[in-house]
């Protein structure tokens, strides 16, 4: 046990001194802050760029366009054809030209000539305002005909809402609000970083494995040390280091998410938030979009103090027994190979599992009980992914536990196979090992 210590010491101190180690562990968490903060601003961000369309109004609505945001729009008696777009908007410096035409109420196609791309958002709303200009015609034209002067307001009150509340309840029958759609993208968020991660490390310690064997180094190692012993400290250590890291991620993850709240919600109390009734008056209070403020509650809601804890809880369990499970056949494939070329014939394999359970990960957020869903989120090669995007819909605690009881069992199992491998693969070089040749490797 002392000498698996020792190899565990050297394998974390030798990786976490490297300059990489610390570019990696504060770069990269910063980068995805930056981006996520620079995504927010640019949402939250309203259109302010001064803008001037001519139109070309052949219709009988009578300004159809109003001012949007900054963006006017000067009607021109000219005939301008689309032909002549392009000198018109040089001779008077429009930003575009959009002609309305005289069948409108029929068939409202418009065009819409720029030098630039239109921004969506501006295309959208020039839409909706003219489908409402026609909308609104052709109401009064059906009130004049049906003689009935109410009826716009009769038919206004039959637009009936729906509003879907999900409530989940826990095995002691207290019911919590959440949002679906939430809590899937938070389980295949983590399902896709499980699947980084064990990918990541898995490989560091096969590239380790093969570099210590291509150096002789391991010739010494191995006078002292069981390979066996060696090739636990080697897995441990490493994934001592993903911990730490991914530890030192969640810090960085909880500052950056306090900071975004305070920059652009800085008022938003969100324990108040979750049980706000008149998001209204809230929304108006801090100058939001009901509709954002809406996103944020279901997110507070579903993500409360509770869940985050027993999340992060099945996160980094799954995350380290995955990986020590993939990382045992990793080093035993670096041990039976002598370049990471070779390596390649052995790794398709678990690749492809490791994608299979990605990708059985994304059908479990559209339909998290499925058998395929339900049985992969057991079997050891697809749980830790699998596993976890079931968890964002509820799982009961005895799958949670044989699911992980398997997990051991399956890393147990085989980094007693891969010991077997690597015991023999370790100091065998010039030769290109098959299939067969590792099966003769297990019997011996």
């Amino acid at each position: 046990m002392n000498k698996i210590l020792i190899i565990i010491g050297r394998e974390f101190t030798t990786r976490v001194k490297k300059k990489s180690f610390l570019i990696t562990t504060i770069a990269v968490p910063l980068l995805f802050v930056a981006f996520y903060a620079f995504l927010m601003w640019m949402m939250l961000k309203k259109d302010t760029q001064d803008r001037q369309i001519a139109v070309v109004n052949a219709s009988p609505i009578e300004k159809p366009l109003e001012k949007i945001n900054n963006t006017d729009f000067v009607y021109t008696d000219e005939a301008v054809t689309q032909e002549e777009s392009a000198d018109y908007l040089k001779k008077n410096e429009y930003y575009a030209v959009l002609w309305i035409p005289a069948n409108v109420m029929e068939e409202a196609d418009i065009t819409i000539n720029s030098f630039s791309q239109i921004p969506p958002e501006l295309e959208g709303d020039i839409r909706s305002q003219l489908r409402n200009k026609i909308e609104n015609i052709k109401k009064v034209a059906v009130i004049a005909e049906t003689n009935l002067p109410d009826l716009e307001e009769k038919l206004e009150a039959t637009k009936t809402p729906v509003r879907i509340r999900t409530l989940k309840l826990s095995e002691t029958g207290e019911a919590k609000e959440t949002s679906s759609a939430i809590a899937s993208g938070i389980g295949f968020v983590a399902g896709m970083a499980i699947y980084m991660f064990i990918f990541l490390y898995a490989s560091v310690v096969m590239r380790g494995v093969i570099e210590e064997k291509t150096n002789r180094i391991i010739e010494v190692l191995v006078s002292s040390v069981k390979p066996f012993q060696f090739l636990m400290g080697k897995i441990v250590g490493v994934a001592s280091v993903g911990l730490v890291q991914f530890l030192i991620w969640i810090v960085i993850g909880l500052v950056s998410v306090i900071a975004l709240q305070s920059a652009f919600m800085p008022n938003i109390d969100m324990e108040s938030l979750r049980s706000a009734t008149d998001l209204a008056t809230m929304a108006q209070t801090n100058n939001l979009d009901i509709e954002q403020l809406e996103i944020v509650k279901n997110i507070a809601q579903t993500i409360d103090p509770s869940y985050i804890v027993s999340f992060l809880a099945s996160f980094v369990f799954f995350f380290l027994a995955g990986y020590l499970l993939y990382a045992s056949m990793f080093a035993a494939i670096g041990a039976a190979v002598d370049n990471e070329t070779d390596s390649q014939q052995f790794m398709t394999p678990l690749t492809i599992v490791l994608i299979a359970a990605l990708y059985i990960g994304i059908a479990a957020m559209r339909n998290p009980e499925t058998s395929i869903v339900y049985w992969a989120s057991f079997i050891p090669f697809t749980s830790p992914v699998v596993m976890l995007v079931r968890m964002a819909f509820g799982v009961p605690t005895w799958e949670l536990l044989l699911s992980a009881a398997l997990l051991i069992a399956a890393f147990v199992f085989f980094t007693w196979l891969s010991a077997k491998i690597y015991r023999v693969g370790i100091l065998m070089y010039g030769k290109k090992p098959s299939w067969k040749e590792l099966y003769k490797w297990l019997k011996y």
